[in-house]
């Protein structure tokens, strides 16, 4: 792409003015109407050393409200960044509705500088590239705009803004040693980053060279391109997105009318026997867990009153309580309803060594959120995909993913419910919506079945805890847990 480069030519001076005025008026207007369209932009400026990413950022939010912007520096990582999946200080950062974020650098200097640091092997590389595609078609799948600027300077230039910098005592801290090793070895750098941009361009989310010799050319540039995507992503607004076909091996798993639930139990002093043999296990195999840096993470979906919250209490009291966080997924917040939906749950990752037990998931997006109509047919048929890419994104990190799904009749939950109902210590787990939910019990079920058909993958499948007896799918659960753990270990 650099190699092949047609850079636009600069105009007159008195051009550059006009154009600039236009441009930056066309943007304090594009604010409003992005908060009317709910439109989240995502502007990422790379570059090379002392091209000037900084200094253009700062030209263009001059022209929009400072509530409507934020401005990430990702260029240093911090040690919680590094006990993080890849694109987990990415995705954080994620604009809401109606917003913008600038990112001063992001994914692709990251996986560069790697690359020219020898620090990265092929494999890896290519593992990050399709991570970055698979990100970026995501976002603008789920209606994110995505902008991604390369400000271009050429050799001569970069050595010449390097040596002026220096010698001024108020802007040497400006260049670092790494503008300098990229300006000693520029060639190999622009192979890098030549490659690079070839490798993550693509027609939803393409990449722009900005001739950046200048920074009010480089300004005009990136803001004409800038407004002009918005024209265009505010007029594809309801434009359907396609419908991506899996291309992650898959389980065969039954359907839950074929799994039976009789005889799945165990008796008292068998129960009181397995589980403080089973919790005594899984609490050795957390300290190698820890010592090993190895994330865990548990997911727990079930009908109501399948019995998932004493499920994960059996679990949570065999660790130590400072490597584990339970989190209880509810209705999302406003700050997590206006950005993609699985940014809360991405957001909620363990470190390394740590372990996140997940009580709902971002399942529900092809359950609840598809038969209550909180989202378009559209949005939760792209799910199953885009949750087998995110979990894939979990395995690769090194994470052990397991699903379980509580599974109960339904002439079991009505009794359930019923003692929920006349028992007042337990009226508080009973609502209202539990009682709708189980009108829909069959179409619940279509649902149900064909998630776990579409996502029980190789590397995160699911695991069906029969739990008429609470007791017998609290031994199975742990058992399962043990047994994963153990093949990573």
């Amino acid at each position: 792409m650099l190699k092949n480069r047609i850079l636009a030519e600069k105009p007159s001076e008195e051009e550059l003015k006009s154009r600039l005025k236009a441009a930056r008026e066309k943007l304090a207007v594009q604010q409003m109407q992005i908060k009317e369209h709910k439109l989240p932009v995502l502007v990422l400026l790379e570059g090379w050393g002392t091209s000037g990413k900084g200094s253009t950022i700062g030209q263009v939010i001059r022209n929009i409200d400072p509530r409507f912007f934020k401005v990430a520096s990702m260029e240093k990582m911090r040690e919680e960044d590094g006990r993080k999946p890849f694109l987990w200080r990415y995705f954080a950062e994620i604009p809401e509705a109606g917003k913008f974020v600038f990112m001063d650098s992001g994914w692709m200097d990251e996986v560069t500088r790697h690359r020219l640091q020898g620090t990265m092997d092929d494999e890896t590389y290519d593992m990050r590239i399709a991570s970055i595609r698979r990100f970026e078609r995501q976002l603008t799948d789920n209606g994110y705009l995505v902008m991604k600027f390369f400000l271009h300077i050429s050799e001569k230039e970069q050595k010449k803004r390097i040596n002026a910098l220096s010698k001024d005592i108020d802007t040497k801290w400006r260049v670092n040693d790494t503008d300098k090793w990229q300006n000693k070895h520029y060639e190999k750098c622009f192979g890098i980053f030549d490659r690079y941009l070839d490798a993550t361009d693509s027609p939803s989310v393409p990449w722009y060279v900005i001739d950046a010799v200048s920074k009010k050319w480089a300004e005009l540039q990136v803001l004409e391109i800038l407004t002009e995507g918005i024209d265009i992503a505010m007029q594809n607004r309801s434009v359907a997105v396609p419908i991506l076909q899996n291309v992650f091996p898959l389980q065969k798993m039954p359907k839950l009318s074929e799994i039976s639930l009789q005889n799945k139990t165990i008796g008292d002093e068998a129960y009181k026997e397995e589980l403080k043999r089973l919790q005594d296990h899984l609490r050795d195999l957390h300290n190698r867990l820890y010592r090993k840096r190895i994330p865990v993470i548990i997911a727990y979906e079930g009908w109501d009153a399948a019995g998932k919250g004493g499920n994960i209490k059996r679990i949570t009291e065999a660790l130590d309580p400072r490597g584990y966080e339970v989190h209880p997924i509810a209705s999302p917040e406003p700050k997590e309803k206006a950005r993609h939906y699985l940014w809360r749950f991405f957001t909620r990752l363990p470190r390394t060594g740590h372990i996140a037990i997940f009580d709902r998931t971002w399942y529900g997006r092809v359950m609840v959120e598809r038969l209550e109509g909180f989202c378009s047919e559209n949005d939760w048929k792209r799910a199953y995909n885009e949750i087998n890419e995110f979990e894939k994104e979990l395995a690769d990190w090194g994470a052990v993913i397991i699903k379980f799904w509580v599974h109960i009749d339904k002439e079991t939950q009505l009794e359930r419910f019923t003692l929920r109902q006349n028992t007042p210590e337990k009226q508080w787990k009973i609502t209202e919506e539990d009682w709708r939910n189980r009108e829909k019990w069959d179409v619940y079920e279509n649902a149900i079945d064909e998630m776990i058909q579409k996502t029980s993958t190789t590397y995160a499948p699911w695991h069906i805890l029969e739990s008429v007896d609470k007791k017998y799918a609290r031994i199975k659960a742990l058992k399962i847990v043990i047994e994963e753990l153990e093949k990573v270990l």
